[in-house]
């Protein structure tokens, strides 16, 4: 019982001599909370606007930057409470130092993917809603940070890829210019007229408005195959109508080639046969 009052007494006595202190120095401790949520609010929606009137940083890096910048100033906020109670953070810095340095091995991707998000916020090859190859794979960019991209493959599967996959293949952004050139290979046999299929095929391109007369569609001859003589049909769209008129292309040549009488070959072998003898045992 002794031991218990006399614990009362060192916590009164110890009150009376700190408690206004302490008092004093939670009350600023929430008054920097509050001006430091204020002042970092202000800061952080300042350095959005200011990065997307550059319009020289991607949408990737814009958040980096912010997501930084809001991690750096909240910890001098936390430095600064601390300090209010006397608390020397000297040797928890001095600590973290060293664990970083561990921790640098123990997370090398990690780190690695971070650089490459870097490279590939600051070259910017490709932005969200954009369809893309990656090193064979593709798909529509759906999302984009520091450490992966996010891609939806028109078959509607979901793929993800580290920063530092993708830094490291080529990538082909089928979105980034406004118009694509169609590469079709159509085959005709070697009895049919060859002005006369290529007449058909400009017809057939007549039929479609989204066909670009700028540059001027490709229909020449291209190569002389086994079976058939190959037209390479090259006309030139705006990227958001290359499937339609890929597909569409397909099946009206084929069909006026049809009607026209023009034959499209397929591969076909010659068995030349010169008689047999009969095997007796």
């Amino acid at each position: 019982m002794e031991n218990e009052f006399t614990l009362l007494k060192n916590i009164y006595t110890w009150l009376l001599e700190n408690g206004m202190e302490l008092a004093t120095n939670f009350i600023v401790s929430i008054i920097v909370l509050i001006a430091a949520k204020i002042v970092i609010s202000v800061v952080l929606k300042g350095l959005k606007a200011a990065l997307k009137r550059s319009g020289k940083v991607s949408e990737i890096l814009e958040k980096f930057s912010v997501n930084v910048l809001r991690k750096i100033m909240w910890g001098i906020a936390i430095i600064i409470i601390l300090g209010q109670f006397g608390i020397d953070i000297g040797p928890l810095i001095a600590g973290l130092g060293v664990t970083g340095f561990i921790l640098g091995f123990a997370f090398q991707e990690t780190i690695g993917n971070m650089l490459s998000g870097v490279m590939i916020s600051l070259n910017k090859p490709f932005g969200i809603g954009e369809y893309v190859d990656i090193g064979g794979v593709s798909g529509t960019v759906k999302d984009m940070d520091m450490i992966s991209i996010t891609l939806h493959t028109p078959d509607n599967k979901k793929i993800v890829m580290a920063n530092k996959v993708v830094w490291g293949k080529p990538i082909t952004n089928f979105s980034a210019l406004d118009t694509r050139r169609i590469d079709m290979i159509f085959g005709i046999s070697y009895g049919s007229d060859i002005k006369q299929a290529k007449d058909i095929i400009k017809q057939e391109f007549a039929k479609l408005p989204e066909i670009l007369s700028e540059p001027e569609p490709i229909i020449e001859v291209f190569s002389l195959g086994d079976s058939s003589v190959n037209f390479a049909v090259r006309p030139w769209v705006n990227k958001k109508d290359y499937w339609k008129i890929f597909y569409a292309l397909n099946q009206m040549i084929k069909y006026a080639f049809d009607e026209a009488g023009i034959e499209i070959p397929f591969p076909q072998v010659d068995v030349h046969h010169h008689g047999s003898a009969e095997v007796q045992e």
